[in-house]
């Protein structure tokens, strides 16, 4: 069985919804090497809608040069889970696999470790359906008082810390595993 390894930039009310809160941080030394570390072994990546459509036009045509992970998100096959969206030929390697559905995320798990970043209200569904088994969060030392909260409707979720790293940009990496 393969696991599902989700990456969120939050802040510390946990907000996700619009990553420009992140701009002011920059990207410090070492947070490439953490994503990289357990994007390592995904051979898919989940998205939703909105991200997708954010992501798509930002990576389509990046190159290892532009930046190191490109090739692993150009190269990689994207799956989308939206009942909107009718073309994701805007990015190579993405195939759309309709509304969320418990039963077909668990059909994709079975061979192949995923990887999601961002896709907040997808992630808030497989938390919910205890789907996920890594989650990261990259916490911003900033307060917004608005935006979707990633843990909003969610309740007697336990996790459990694996993993804890600060980086010099004042971010903080929490790893956490599923109990169940």
């Amino acid at each position: 069985m393969g696991k599902i390894h989700v990456h969120e930039f939050i802040t510390l009310d946990g907000s996700y919804e619009d990553p420009s809160f992140t701009m002011p941080y920059g990207f410090a030394d070492g947070m490439g090497e953490l994503l990289g570390s357990f994007m390592s072994d995904c051979t898919g990546i989940l998205l939703g809608r909105n991200t997708f459509e954010m992501f798509a036009p930002a990576w389509a045509h990046r190159t290892v040069d532009d930046d190191p992970g490109a090739p692993f998100f150009n190269d990689t096959t994207k799956y989308v889970v939206s009942s909107t969206l009718d073309d994701a030929a805007a990015w190579q390697n993405s195939e759309i696999i309709g509304a969320y559905d418990a039963d077909r995320i668990r059909e994709l798990k079975k061979d192949r470790d995923l990887y999601i970043s961002g896709s907040g209200t997808l992630v808030r569904a497989l938390l919910r359906d205890k789907l996920i088994d890594e989650l990261h969060l990259l916490v911003y030392p900033v307060v917004l008082g608005s935006g979707a909260r990633l843990f909003d409707g969610l309740a007697d979720l336990p996790l459990t810390l694996v993993g804890t790293d600060v980086f010099d940009n004042g971010v903080v990496h929490l790893s956490y595993s599923s109990t169940d």
